[in-house]
């Protein structure tokens, strides 16, 4: 039996995802694959589980890019090495996030939205699910690649922040496109661009930041497999291969295609690079922020 470890609670999105990559590749790999929630220190706790476990491949961390590009710089005291502690095993999927804002907000695209900003300094105020929440340093990355100062409202959560995105209490937010689309599609927001350098399948109509100008800006997550540090070879092999055929399940494309997920097929070097890539751009955007 191989366990995958989830850092959150059930119900969540990772916890969701995995829960439907699960069987799948089980099935691939001729054995029983179940989830476990391991939840804590924003998921860091799963992944510090995992570090510690045998390296034989019964438990793998079904990590959440967030826990290994975003934590380590705004949580204290880390439980784990995410450099040295873990072994990319293969991608799974990937995912954008998209900037909405309130219906009452006299811009159309992300150009009149930066015109506006510049024009009401400090007078834009984002949500997000919280400090050194994705959505947060979305938002802090727009304003620095863009030159225009906006205000943080962090929130408990994603849901309260974009109630407030729609009642007008704050002008803007980047939500997770799954989580997003309803508002979206019942127009009680604006959508105005997808995060990723490209478009995304769920919201084909709606521009990326890097057609519409902005520089150096493809902020996405990513979900990844990884396992503790001394896996042989064959066995790491093995899992990415049965991971790299489980991608292709036409069901499981479907499915994930629907909440804005895109299937993101690679090698664990593919993983362990943009980890890093990862953790180095956050580290650049939260040098000098405080957190409590």
């Amino acid at each position: 039996m191989l366990k995958l470890i989830v850092g959150y609670a059930a119900g969540g999105p990772v916890d969701m995802a995995a829960r439907v990559f699960a069987p799948v590749l089980g099935r691939e790999l001729g054995q029983n694959v179940i989830v476990e929630n391991r939840p804590g220190a924003a998921g860091a706790m799963g992944g510090a589980a995992v570090a510690k476990s045998a390296p034989t491949g019964g438990e793998l961390f079904f990590a959440a890019s967030p826990t290994l590009t975003i934590t380590p710089h705004v949580m204290k005291a880390m439980p784990l090495d995410v450099r040295k502690d873990l072994v990319a095993v293969a991608p799974i999927l990937s995912y954008a996030n998209v900037l909405v804002v309130n219906n009452d907000l006299p811009v159309k695209n992300v150009p009149e939205l930066i015109a506006y900003a510049r024009a009401h300094p400090g007078k834009l105020a984002f949500g997000s699910a919280g400090m050194g929440a994705s959505n947060h340093l979305s938002g802090e990355l727009f304003a620095r690649r863009t030159g225009v100062n906006m205000t943080h409202v962090p929130y408990r959560g994603n849901a309260p922040a974009m109630a407030d995105v729609m009642g007008g209490q704050i002008q803007l937010m980047f939500d997770i496109i799954g989580s997003a689309r309803g508002y979206i599609g019942g127009q009680k927001v604006r959508p105005l661009a997808v995060t990723s350098r490209e478009r995304n399948p769920a919201l084909p109509d709606l521009p990326s930041m890097a057609e519409l100008g902005v520089p150096d800006y493809d902020v996405g997550g990513w979900f990844g497999l990884y396992g503790p540090q001394g896996m042989a070879p064959e066995l790491l092999q093995r899992l990415a291969g049965a991971t790299a055929k489980a991608l292709t399940d036409a069901d499981l494309r479907k499915r994930w295609a629907e909440q804005g997920y895109v299937v993101w097929t690679g090698t664990g070097a593919d993983l362990h690079k943009r980890q890093l890539d990862e953790l180095a751009l956050w580290g650049e955007v939260t040098k000098g922020m405080k957190f409590e």
